[in-house]
């Protein structure tokens, strides 16, 4: 099956929409139908439902495989270009939250180590990241998220030969408020207690919708990935946000109530054991712990 087809056809299964599709991936409407008919003609079967749109039995099934399929390519393609790529890359994906002192201080030293080391830094969203990873496109991945203590984080799963993880730091969980906020100075509080509060959705950065518990409300969504403005946008009173404990202290108009039975995770992701860069910036991660 030619991989051109298998992504218009996860871009149809996942958007439920010809044009929407054609959309996504900068097609024609025309030539999304073409790829679509040339699958079907392939298996032998229809893929999709035409009013509305919806994968088939036989649909779902290949929905199943193609994305591992596509993943294994581009792992494979990253595999043969990072072989015949000069030494001394180091490409580090990290979500906005898993920057901290530890890391800074473990890239610091791995850089003093090589002067002519590359090092590409990219912020980006949790599940980018994993499927980034998964792929080769970065070597390395820090992720973070709120979890129960000494509890890994629950990362989507890109399939067999998908990245490894090992915890890196865990700090407390605090719901950040402002300090003129009534909940400001108490010892600690439970999540659940919070349903009628209102709180900032940040997708980005620290998606409440992760957090263990149900029937919180959004008022305001900041879609952006700076934790700064996040923590300006809860210091203004915009809405509550649970953020890492070293984060909300470092910030002048806010406080921090403790979460019970919550913690900030950060991981560490990576694809192999290997040499390199990528080899001694894991061990120096690993050895902060």
């Amino acid at each position: 099956m030619d991989p051109h087809l298998l992504r218009t056809f996860l871009a149809v299964a996942d958007t439920g929409s010809f044009s929407a599709a054609a959309h996504r991936l900068q097609y024609t409407q025309s030539a999304v139908s073409q790829h679509i008919a040339s699958l079907e003609a392939d298996l032998g079967t229809p893929l999709f439902t035409r009013r509305p749109v919806a994968p088939t039995p036989a649909g779902e099934r290949l929905r199943r495989h193609a994305a591992l399929i596509l993943v294994r390519l581009e792992a494979a393609r990253a595999d043969v270009t990072r072989a015949l790529a000069p030494p001394g890359r180091l490409v580090l994906g990290l979500t906005p939250l898993a920057w901290s002192a530890p890391v800074a201080a473990a890239l610091a030293t791995i850089r003093a180590e090589s002067a002519l080391l590359r090092t590409h830094v990219q912020v980006a969203a949790r599940d980018k990241i994993v499927e980034a990873v998964a792929t080769g496109e970065h070597d390395l991945g820090l992720v973070d998220g709120f979890t129960a203590p000494n509890d890994p984080l629950r990362l989507p799963d890109p399939g067999a030969g998908g990245p490894r993880a090992i915890g890196v730091t865990q700090s407390p969980a605090v719901a950040a408020v402002p300090k003129s906020h009534p909940l400001a100075g108490r010892r600690e509080v439970d999540l659940r207690d919070l349903a009628d509060a209102y709180w900032i959705d940040a997708p980005e950065i620290a998606p409440f919708t992760r957090l263990p518990a149900d029937g919180l409300r959004a008022s305001l969504r900041y879609d952006g990935g700076d934790a700064a403005v996040l923590a300006g946008l809860v210091a203004a009173g915009h809405g509550l946000a649970v953020l890492p404990a070293p984060l909300v202290a470092a910030h002048d108009g806010l406080a921090g109530v403790p979460l019970a039975r919550l913690v900030h995770r950060v991981e560490l992701l990576f694809l192999r054991d290997d040499d390199g860069p990528a080899a001694r910036l894991r061990e120096l991660l690993s050895a902060a712990t």
